[in-house]
């Protein structure tokens, strides 16, 4: 009950945050129309809280949308705003286009004259495109959509219903209010006058702002300032709801020990270099869904004033990220009694891992505890600047980033970036220096030396399969290929029927693989489209891998892709040069990409 009423609050507050303020002249300015101003509120908002269920409810259950960006729909909406906004300034132009045309006459048949006079349909659009706009702007709705639609769907759509009834009635009550008051003052009453058409400059901006991400930039300088962060407000009343029902959330650790005094003395001793020398942490924008937090949204700054953070940019396919998980694991359980948080970020690569139940298996695979955020806009790697996988921003109590760095290695190094920042933090609130030394060497680490690999990552789908060396380069669409009698080190060189995707190509049965490498381990990144998975067929430098089989390959060569994920085809004992041939025994292999260690 308590979560219901929230989910109708964050409604309400939804159309006060950042992402959505901007819109309100689209909702006050797209009901004025005269004499049936308050049917057009009612159908604009009673479109846009069906868009809102519907494209909820679509993400949701079709996975045929998974491939689909976010900037897709805000481009869509974008345009149809700018759309709406040329035929308030010029209303001509819709009698002119004549799609449109037959659409409103047919609207005719169904409604009054009158009712199609004021554009029924363009009602009913402007509603439309905004579902998209305001789907993202609420951590209730991402609750909502990440863990209470996948656990029951009759009460994730009860509780979508109540957050829209929200959400709906309060942009309905300030759509009549704005009404009110131009009609007040009598300067609504041109349907074709200076306001309609100042309105349709708005409108105009706003699509443009849409289309090219920059109302995105708005919103996170408007969180950003503090002044406009009623998502905080909401984060706040989903952390009481997660302390007063009894849900499991590993990141509302205990701060007790941080009483009211050694709050103050935190406040007093917050260092003026901070802002000289260190970047302030940007805030978790735009998460897709969350885990290991029971389904509740966390915010890098609600630690502020209490830990450090560290921040783990990856995603499940990239060889280098899985090789840095020891050490996160490890100083998770080192150091999180001490007053560190660690907060995974990932940021997909391909479109499948966009997929939240691939995510939870490959954190369940994985062994981690800490919370993982889904970054499938790219909305926190974008606040961040980051450019790539793995990257740690390791944030202070004062929250500002204080260390930062990017790939692999240098353990020992951010361990006492770790240290020194629990340490100053201790300082801060007043509390004994309890932070342990030592540097930790989990025990399931893999040393790697990065200078031996002298093969790049090698992508097989046509947005950046530049190292394909025997076909068209960046085509999508079948090629027959055949691999040359002579090849050249590090290009990729295919046989066969393959169908070209932009993130992978999809090989028919018979088809093969062949690449000659210098390193000495060899992953794969692939997937089938068969449920049963597809048999491939390994032989390195003409023979059966023997003992270098990867640990999904047996020693014969034969390896069955299923799941979309990194496949360890081979590991060397040593650094080498090697020339590696894959047949497909069935049909459905997806190629993505070659990584090597």
């Amino acid at each position: 009950m308590i979560l219901l009423l929230l989910s109708f609050i964050a409604g309400i507050l939804t159309v006060l945050a950042p992402c959505t303020l901007a819109l309100l002249p689209v909702i006050v300015g797209g009901t004025l129309s005269g004499e049936r101003s308050m049917r057009r509120a009612f159908t604009v908002t009673a479109a846009l809280g069906v868009s809102v269920i519907l494209f909820t409810l679509i993400l949701k259950v079709s996975t045929a949308f998974i491939n689909v960006p976010q900037s897709f729909w805000e481009i869509l909406s974008g345009v149809i705003i700018f759309g709406l906004g040329l035929t308030m300034i010029f209303p001509k132009l819709l009698d002119k286009i004549p799609f449109l045309s037959m659409i409103n006459r047919d609207s005719s048949k169904l409604v009054s004259a009158g009712y199609q006079k004021q554009n029924f349909v363009g009602d009913i659009l402007i509603g439309v495109s905004l579902g998209p706009v305001f789907s993202s702007c609420s951590p209730t709705y991402f609750l909502i959509l990440a863990t209470i639609l996948p656990a029951s769907i009759a009460l994730g759509v009860v509780y979508l219903l109540v957050y829209t009834v929200g959400l709906c009635g309060t942009l309905l009550l300030i759509s009549v209010a704005g009404q009110k008051l131009l009609e007040k003052f009598n300067i609504a009453s041109d349907p074709n006058g200076w306001l309609k058409k100042t309105i349709g400059v708005i409108f105009l901006a706003l699509g443009v702002l849409i289309m090219t991400g920059w109302e995105t930039q708005l919103e996170t300088a408007l969180t950003n300032s503090g002044y406009f962060d009623v998502t905080q407000i909401e984060q706040n009343l989903l952390q009481k709801t997660s302390n007063s029902q009894p849900v499991q959330n590993t990141f509302a650790t205990s701060t007790s020990a941080i009483t009211a005094t050694s709050s103050q003395a935190y406040a007093a001793q917050l260092l003026a270099y901070d802002e000289a020398h260190y970047q302030k942490a940007p805030e978790i924008a735009d998460p897709s869904g969350f885990i290991n937090t029971g389904g509740l949204p966390i915010s890098i700054s609600q630690f502020k004033g209490k830990k450090a953070v560290l921040i783990d940019f990856w995603t499940y396919s990239c060889i280098n990220c899985q090789r840095t998980e020891p050490y996160m694991k490890a100083w998770y359980t080192k150091y999180s009694d001490q007053g560190l948080e660690i907060i995974s970020i990932h940021t997909p690569e391909f479109s499948f891992e966009k997929v939240q139940s691939n995510v939870q298996n490959a954190v369940n695979g994985f062994g981690i505890k800490y919370p993982v955020v889904m970054d499938n806009n790219y909305g926190t790697w974008n606040a961040f600047g980051n450019e790539y996988w793995p990257n740690k921003y390791l944030i202070d109590v004062n929250g500002y980033i204080v260390y930062n760095h990017a790939g692999e290695g240098n353990y020992d190094v951010t361990e006492e970036a770790i240290q020194k920042a629990l340490k100053e933090r201790d300082a801060a609130l007043g509390l004994p220096d309890t932070v342990p030394s030592g540097i930790v060497n989990p025990s399931d680490a893999v040393s790697m030396d990065l200078n031996g690999v002298q093969s790049p990552e090698t992508y097989f789908g046509a947005n950046r399969n530049e190292y394909l060396a025997n076909g068209n380069v960046g085509a999508t669409g079948m090629q027959t290929l055949t691999v040359p009698s002579s090849i050249n080190m590090n290009s990729l060189y295919l046989g066969g029927a393959w169908n070209f995707q932009p993130e992978y190509a999809q090989a028919a049965t018979g088809s093969e693989i062949t690449y000659e490498y210098s390193a000495k381990n060899l992953y794969f990144v692939a997937a089938s489209e068969d449920p049963n998975g597809t048999q491939i067929k390994i032989t390195v430098d003409g023979k059966a891998p023997g003992a270098m089989a990867g640990a999904d390959v047996s020693a014969d060569g034969t390896a069955t892709i299923k799941e979309d994920r990194l496949y360890k085809l081979l590991q060397g004992t040593s650094y080498g040069t090697h020339t590696i041939k894959i047949e497909a025994e069935g049909s459905g292999l997806d190629a993505y990409t070659f990584t090597f260690g």
